[in-house]
């Protein structure tokens, strides 16, 4: 029989909603021990409330994100976000390079899957502060430039004034950029001081930035600032972006690249 809105699937619902806003987040298998049904209902359950409630899947779970602000994942987890989606931006972004570029990578999992795509490509420079990036680039015959640092908990990512020295002595072509939130009040911002200061670095040294993200980020702003749009040359994205952000955008001159279904 199917459940309809006040039924008993509505209400294990809300009560996971409950549980998520407590802990931040949930795992399926916390959702079947706690409320006694199969794998198949919790995965269910989670995708039908990512779409009502200020809920984002990850792997094996979700995340609670009711606060309007994204909040930091590990990369291990944030590889599984969109994964489809940001397979394509990344397949997108590579038609932005050409032989002959020196190309700035962020970290991020978008960027990574970027990184894939170039593996086969000749003649183009990467430059990076990620080093799972420089390993995926390794043994191929892309040039990799790693900016040094401090490892962040959470990512591959080197972040701190040793690898800014450093980018001050760069010239990039093209800095491709994965962000954690962008809005048409707050630019694109990320959730690390250390790594928005990088990241500025990187970006000061670089004829174009390109942010790549995928839908998730849209209109969320998080604690530290990293540009304003004007300041970029391009977004890449998986949909079309409409409202205010999409006229702020337009307005600043920022080309918009969106992949195709």
């Amino acid at each position: 029989m199917a459940e309809t809105g006040g039924s008993k699937g509505q209400r294990r619902r809300e009560a996971i909603l409950q549980l998520m806003k407590q802990q931040g987040r949930i795992t399926i298998g916390e959702i079947v021990s706690q409320f006694n049904c199969s794998e198949a209902t919790a995965r269910r359950d989670l995708e039908q409330m990512e779409g009502t409630y200020p809920v984002i899947r990850t792997i094996g779970g979700a995340m609670y994100d009711g606060m309007g602000t994204v909040r930091e994942l590990p990369f291990a987890e944030k590889e599984g976000l969109s994964i489809l989606e940001k397979e394509r931006i990344a397949a997108l972004a590579a038609t932005h390079i050409a032989e002959g570029d020196v190309i700035g990578l962020s970290g991020g999992t978008t960027n990574f899957l970027l990184a894939k795509q170039l593996r086969l490509r000749k003649g183009i420079t990467v430059v990076t502060n990620a080093v799972n990036i420089a390993m995926e680039l390794g043994g191929s015959d892309i040039q990799v430039v790693v900016i040094g640092g401090i490892m962040r908990h959470n990512s591959f990512e080197l972040c701190g004034p040793l690898g800014e020295s450093m980018i001050a002595q760069l010239h990039i072509t093209k800095m491709f950029i994965g962000i954690d939130g962008i809005s048409a009040e707050g630019g694109i911002t990320s959730y690390s001081e250390q790594e928005a200061g990088t990241l500025k670095a990187l970006m000061g040294r670089s004829k174009a930035t390109y942010a790549i993200f995928d839908h998730t980020k849209r209109n969320r702003n998080s604690l530290f600032s990293l540009a304003e749009l004007s300041q970029l040359h391009a977004v890449i994205t998986d949909a079309p972006i409409e409202g205010e952000l999409g006229d702020q955008l337009r307005s600043d001159g920022v080309h918009v690249y969106v992949t195709e279904a």
